[in-house]
């Protein structure tokens, strides 16, 4: 990973190291902002304006705010779903509310540094993660696929010759804004019989003004309010360090999570009070920024300053680029983010880790909620992970000459998964008048640990034989006299001295 300067020096060169390229990539991604905003506003329940608001300002304070560069946040799915019966029920003022609300939550978060939670998602989760995204941006495009004329196809076939085939030529330009451009003047001078912009829905054509929600200050509301609000903060910080981590490998450079949790919360407020609902970073932007040459915070600011100045000084432009252009784009983006390694590596990695991966990309695709799949993808890991663990422990016994002791040698983990392996493979029945169980190379994990060994001792003790556990090491030791009973219970036995 590339070394990243710190300080005022660090944070200029954010601004200034590649200012074409940030220019160039948040034009590209300006315009492909348009049909997921709006369609996201439909998923809402909400008009086009408050989800094209939400982008705009979301995008222009994540610049500022947020802690990977080149990074896109704006309205997104994730987080429109969660609204709609918010809005239904209560209307869209307490969805601003509901936002704020949010934004709070995820500033909690980022300054507890919930954004180390990241370690806990294994590469097997990223990777279904990213394929299961690629797999849903391409089925969003299906309604501009099906039914449509054949100039659509046509549209569609052009503009991804010219995104696949322009970086032959040069790559001092994006390709996807050559195409954007191409099939816009191919539409204009043939008139082309082929949805546009304009057929999306209702563009705003006033600036964003600053307005608090408009809702009462009561106890009723905030009751109302903290269960979307919780939700909305969890599944748009989950996206967001998902993607945010994602552009760390893609830019091999690294990003400030804990800061990037904040800026969320930030912009989400910010976008409340213009009118704007939630949202949170979206991979395939991102891929997109990236993928056109950004590095940098610029291209951000100019994706959001950009897309302002397309619906407000440019709309007559912008309602005539057609939506085959904007499709194309987003194949390009379904395809170039899918992992097509991870299916060769399918039959070489190990089964779970295949099983991880697979399970992740099924719940995302069938629940359309990359929060649920990621969720599962996590808890699949743990499982495995702990079976794996479980594993490496061993206990191997012998007999002292005389016959009186047996000695137990603990080698390994043990914890909730391995707690019942040590609690069997102790012979309780077997008849000497003393066990040692020896523990020098063992670990005791947690409650159920200690729990497996009282049972052992309280259990050889009322058969009247004598145990003795030796070689704890600190760490056992401390949790053993904190949660253990068979020593308190031995002492409590013990005759009065008086």
């Amino acid at each position: 990973m590339q070394r990243k300067l710190s300080g005022p020096a660090g944070l200029l060169s954010s601004w200034t190291s590649n200012i074409r390229g940030d220019t160039l990539s948040g034009i590209v991604v300006a315009l492909a902002l348009i049909p997921e905003a709006i369609g996201f506003s439909v998923i809402a329940g909400v008009d086009p304006k408050v989800g094209l608001y939400a982008s705009v300002v979301i995008a222009c304070t994540i610049a500022f705010a947020g802690g990977r560069p080149a990074m896109i946040s704006a309205a997104t799915a994730a987080t429109a779903v969660v609204m709609v019966d918010l809005v239904r029920a209560h209307g869209v003022q307490y969805l601003f509310a509901a936002t704020i609300l949010m934004g709070i939550i995820q500033i909690l978060a980022g300054l507890l540094r919930l954004g180390r939670l990241m370690r806990f998602v294994s590469q097997s989760v990223m990777t279904g993660f990213v394929n299961a995204l690629a797999i849903l941006i391409f089925l969003a495009q299906m309604p501009e696929l099906t039914g449509v004329t054949p100039a659509t196809y046509g549209l569609i076939a052009l503009g991804l010759a010219i995104i696949y085939g322009f970086p032959r030529i040069t790559r001092a330009v994006p390709s996807p804004l050559v195409a954007i451009a191409v099939l816009t003047t191919v539409t204009a001078v043939f008139h082309l019989d082929v949805r546009t912009v304009a057929h999306l829905g209702a563009l705003p054509s006033a600036l964003p003004s600053f307005a608090l929600p408009d809702v009462p200050l009561t106890l009723d509301t905030l009751r109302i309010l903290l269960p979307y609000a919780a939700t909305l903060a969890a599944v748009g910080l989950l996206e967001s360090l998902l993607t945010a981590q994602i552009v760390d490998d893609l830019t091999d450079t690294g990003s400030d999570k804990n800061r990037e949790c904040m800026g969320q919360g930030v912009a989400n407020m910010a976008s409340a009070v213009f009118g704007g609902m939630g949202g949170c970073a979206m991979i395939g932007q991102s891929v997109i920024n990236v993928s056109s040459g950004a590095r940098g915070r610029l291209s951000t600011l100019v994706a959001g300053a950009f897309l302002l100045l397309l619906l407000v000084a440019l709309q007559d432009l912008l309602a005539v680029v057609p939506v085959a252009a904007l499709t194309a784009v987003m194949i390009m983006v379904s395809v170039n983010t899918f992992s097509w390694r991870s299916l060769l590596r399918l039959r070489t990695n190990p089964l779970p880790s295949s099983a991880v991966m697979l399970a992740t990309v099924l719940v995302v695709v069938a629940t359309k909620d990359l929060a649920i799949g990621v969720l599962v993808g996590v808890l699949l890991s743990g499982v495995f992970f702990a079976g794996k663990v479980s594993r490496l422990n061993r206990i191997t016994s012998d007999l002292s000459p005389d016959g009186r002791t047996r000695t137990y040698r603990v080698v390994g983990q043990v914890f909730f998964a391995s707690a019942g392996t040590f609690s069997e493979a102790i012979d309780l029945l077997e008849p000497v008048e003393r066990l040692v169980i020896d523990v020098h190379a063992a670990h005791f994990w947690d409650i159920s640990a200690v729990a497996a060994l009282d049972r052992v001792v309280m259990k050889a003790r009322s058969r009247g034989r004598d145990v003795e556990v030796v070689g704890l090491n600190a760490a056992s030791t401390t949790l053993v006299e904190r949660f253990g009973r068979h020593d308190k219970d031995a002492a409590a036995a013990l005759p009065s001295p008086h």
